[in-house]
C-alpha cells in the first residue's frame, strides 16, 4: 500500500495536466531562486521598495509581472506535455470568473549525504514532505499556507548546533529520530488583505526580514515562524511605504514557575514590535530607517501586560519614550540602496543597541556594506555579491534583558545577525544557463569574546543544480560544503567538515546552516 501512495505521489507531481503560468510564492523566497525577479526590481526604473519582505505585491503591478515571468526558459504554449512537467503547479483551480484561484504544490527534500571528514562514516540525509497552498479572492485578498514534516541526520558540526540550540535553525523544536537523528515540522501561513489602495493588512504565522544583504542586522529570517500582524501603507505616489510589525515570541523558558511532572511545560511568550520607514527619494536611492522593541516577557500565568506604548504605530517614540538602556529592548537602524546602474547596487545597514553605555562608540552596534552585481560584467545572468558584517558584543541583549528574558531573539535564534555579534566576510556567485544553476559561496567568520577571537570559521559551498519546474521550483543538485572551524583559545584545535550530497527539493524558503 505504501509503495502505491509513493507511486502514485511522484506520478501526480510530475503529470498534472495544469494550464496556468509558473508563479512563485510570497514567502521570504530562497535567496539564489529569486535573483530573476531581484534582477528586474533593481533597475533604476523600479521604484519599488525592496528592502522588506515579503513584499505587498498589491502595491505593484511591476513586481507580479516580475514573479509571472520568473522562469528559467521563455514560456510558450507550444507542448502541453511540458508545460506541465516544467511550469505548471500540481494543482490549479481557477475559474473562468476569476473571483477564487487556488495553487497547490508538493514541498520535498529528499537529501542524501557524507561527511568525509566524519571518521564514523555515516550516511547522512533529510527527507522533507509537505504541502504548500496560495490563492486569490477577488482581486483584494491573497492567502498562503505550508506545512512539512521533515528527519534529519546532519552532520557534525550542525548535529552539535542543533543540540546547542534545541532547534533546527530557523524549523522549531525537534524530537530525537533513531538516536542520532531529528523529527521537526515546520509551518506557516498568512493573509494579506487590501483594504484599501494604499493600505494592505496582513496576519499569520510566518517570519519578515528587512534589509538588502543576505544577512539582515536588524530583522531576519533567521529565526523560527511566529504570529504576527503587519500593517503596511504608501504615501505620495509610493515613494514613501511604512511597515508596522506586531508579533509574538518565545523564550525557551517555561512559563510559570511551578511545573506539573509528565507534563511538556508551555514557553514563556513576550511582545514584540517593528516599525520601518521607507523612503525613495528618486527611483536610484533608497533610504530606510527602523525601531524594534522587545516588551516585557508573560508572567507567571503567561499572560502580558501590555502598556499603550507598545501599540503606538509611529516610529522612534518607543526610543523617545524609554531609551536604549531600558529593560524594554529597544534596537534601532537604518537602511541604505543606491542603484549605480540597471544592474549595480550598493547597499549599507547600521544597527544600534545600548549606544554609549560603555566603551566610546557604545555596547551594542553594528554595520553591514555590500554589492550586488546582476549580469556581471555583461554576462547574462552572472550575479555576483560581497557582503560585509560587523556586530559588537553585547548586541541585541544586555544585563537588563538576561534577568527579564528581554533578549532580541525568538526559539533560542537570534532574530537579526546569524551569527549573534563578530564580523563576517561573505562572497557569492550564482551563474544561470538555461535550467542549469551554478552556485559558490564563500564565508569567513570571526566571533569574538572579550574583544579577541574566540574561533573563527571558513566555510565554501559549491552546488551545481537543474531545475525541474518553475512554479514551486522544484529542482535536482548535488553540492559540496567545506567546513573548517578553528579554536583560537585551545591551542588551536581544528575542526573540519567536508559533506558531499545530492538532492531533489523544492527550494521556496531560506535554510541558514552556514554559521
Amino acid at each position: 500500500m505504501k509503495r502505491r501512495l509513493r507511486a502514485y505521489f511522484i506520478l501526480i507531481t510530475f503529470c498534472s495536466p495544469l494550464v496556468t503560468k509558473a508563479q512563485f510564492y510570497n514567502l521570504p523566497s530562497d535567496y539564489f531562486s529569486a535573483l530573476l525577479t531581484e534582477r528586474e526590481l533593481a533597475k533604476k526604473d523600479s521604484s519599488i521598495h525592496t528592502s522588506i519582505k515579503p513584499y505587498v505585491h498589491f502595491f505593484s503591478s511591476k513586481y507580479q509581472q516580475c514573479v509571472d515571468s520568473h522562469q528559467v526558459l521563455p514560456y510558450v504554449h507550444e507542448d502541453e506535455g511540458k508545460d506541465f512537467i516544467f511550469y505548471n503547479h500540481l494543482i490549479n483551480i481557477a475559474p473562468k470568473n476569476e473571483l477564487i484561484n487556488i495553487r497547490i504544490d508538493p514541498i520535498l527534500n529528499v537529501e542524501l549525504g557524507r561527511d568525509f571528514a566524519d571518521t564514523i562514516k555515516r550516511n547522512l540525509y533529510t527527507n522533507t514532505r509537505g504541502a504548500i497552498m496560495s490563492g486569490t479572492i477577488g482581486k483584494q485578498v491573497y492567502f498562503e499556507t505550508m506545512f512539512a514534516e521533515n528527519q534529519s541526520l546532519f552532520p557534525n558540526y550542525l548535529y552539535q548546533g542543533v543540540n546547542n540550540l534545541k532547534v533546527v535553525p530557523g524549523q522549531g523544536r525537534f524530537k530525537t529520530f533513531k538516536e542520532t537523528a531529528f523529527d521537526y515540522a515546520f509551518s506557516s501561513g498568512f493573509v494579506s488583505i487590501q483594504a484599501a489602495k494604499n493600505f494592505n493588512i496582513q496576519v499569520g504565522h510566518g517570519k519578515q526580514k528587512i534589509g538588502n544583504g543576505y544577512r539582515s542586522l536588524l530583522l531576519s529570517d533567521n529565526s523560527f515562524n511566529y504570529p504576527f500582524i503587519r500593517f503596511t501603507e504608501q504615501w505620495f505616489k509610493g515613494k514613501i511605504q511604512y511597515s508596522s510589525i506586531y508579533a509574538v515570541l518565545m523564550n525557551f523558558a517555561p512559563a510559570a514557575k511551578k511545573q506539573t511532572f509528565g507534563i511538556e511545560p508551555l514557553l514563556q511568550k513576550k511582545a514584540a514590535s517593528f516599525q520601518y520607514l521607507s523612503i525613495n527619494p528618486t527611483n536610484f536611492l533608497n533610504l530606510s530607517f527602523f525601531q524594534g522593541l522587545i516588551w516585557q516577557a508573560g508572567d507567571d500565568r503567561n499572560r502580558q501586560h501590555l502598556s499603550w506604548q507598545y501599540f503606538n504605530p509611529i516610529i522612534y517614540t518607543q526610543l523617545a519614550s524609554y531609551g536604549l538602556n531600558n529593560k524594554n529592548n529597544i534596537l534601532i537602524g537604518a537602511d541604505m540602496k543606491l542603484k549605480l546602474s540597471n544592474t549595480l547596487n550598493m547597499f549599507y545597514q547600521f544597527m544600534a543597541d545600548d549606544l554609549g553605555t560603555q566603551d566610546t562608540l557604545g555596547k551594542g552596534y553594528g554595520h553591514q556594506a555590500g554589492f550586488n552585481y546582476f549580469d556581471a560584467f555583461g554576462i547574462k545572468r552572472l550575479f555576483l555579491q560581497g557582503e560585509f558584517n560587523f556586530v559588537s558584543e553585547g548586541s541585541y541583549n544586555n544585563v537588563e534583558n538576561e534577568k527579564t528574558n528581554q533578549a532580541y531573539s525568538h526559539y533560542n535564534q537570534n532574530l537579526a545577525f546569524t551569527l549573534g555579534h563578530g564580523r563576517e566576510l561573505i562572497v557569492m556567485a550564482n551563474y544561470k544557463i538555461k535550467r542549469f544553476d551554478l552556485i559558490l559561496k564563500y564565508n569567513y567568520q570571526e566571533v569574538l569574546s572579550n574583544k579577541k577571537v574566540n574561533y573563527f570559521n571558513n566555510i565554501i559551498n559549491l552546488r551545481l543544480g537543474y531545475t525541474i519546474n518553475t512554479a514551486y521550483n522544484l529542482n535536482a543538485s548535488l553540492g559540496y560544503t567545506y567546513r573548517s572551524q578553528n579554536f583560537a583559545n585551545f591551542n588551536n584545535l581544528n575542526i573540519e567538515t567536508g559533506y558531499f550530497f545530492i538532492a531533489l527539493k523544492t527550494s521556496l524558503y531560506n535554510f541558514y546552516y552556514d554559521f
